[in-house]
């Protein structure tokens, strides 16, 4: 099923609905299209509009503050783009950086997404004494941003704010 992003009047990111809650709050003029699927219509009785990809709403709502985006497994491997933070390559593993064993944890800024043969070639050891050095630099995401990339509309990896594809405010 698609989804499509929901943004704030401020365009903040809030959450993710389906296309046809989506398509139901345009139809129902509480939000506008920022920016439609390519190729795909929505066509009704009375109505044929693009099918949204983003919608931002027309009246700003109250949110309560997010601190951090939850840690996962995912969501270190969507933050990294799927790149093995040692060679560039695919990866399908989350490798931390000091090891489990030795007091390492399950933190955004301790993991890194890895191909499985460095994952084993790093093994129990730091980079540093596997001799291997991180080409990327670990980062917590905000809520924001994990939302984003977790829609898959946040490019390839790596620290980029919100998105490429995020409408500046007053841009025609």
């Amino acid at each position: 099923m698609r989804q499509t992003l929901v943004l704030n009047a401020s365009f903040e990111p809030l959450s993710a609905v389906s296309l046809r809650r989506a398509v139901v709050l345009v139809i129902q003029h509480k939000a506008v299209i920022e920016q439609s699927q390519p190729g795909l219509l929505v066509r009704a009785a009375a109505v044929e509009l693009p099918a949204p990809r983003v919608i931002r709403l027309r009246r700003y709502v109250k949110v309560p503050f997010r601190q951090r985006a939850p840690w996962s497994r995912r969501g270190v491997l969507v933050r990294d783009g799927h790149r093995c933070a040692y060679c560039g390559r695919r990866a399908t593993t989350v490798d931390h950086v000091l090891p489990r064993s030795r007091g390492g944890t399950d933190t955004w800024m301790n993991t890194v997404a890895a191909c499985a043969e460095d994952n084993r070639r790093k093994a129990d050891r730091t980079p540093a004494q596997a001799g291997m050095r991180l080409l990327i630099t670990p980062f917590e995401p905000t809520p924001s941003d994990a939302l984003v990339l977790a829609l898959g509309m946040g490019g390839t990896g790596g620290k980029q704010g919100t998105a490429d594809w995020l409408p500046l405010p007053g841009a025609a």
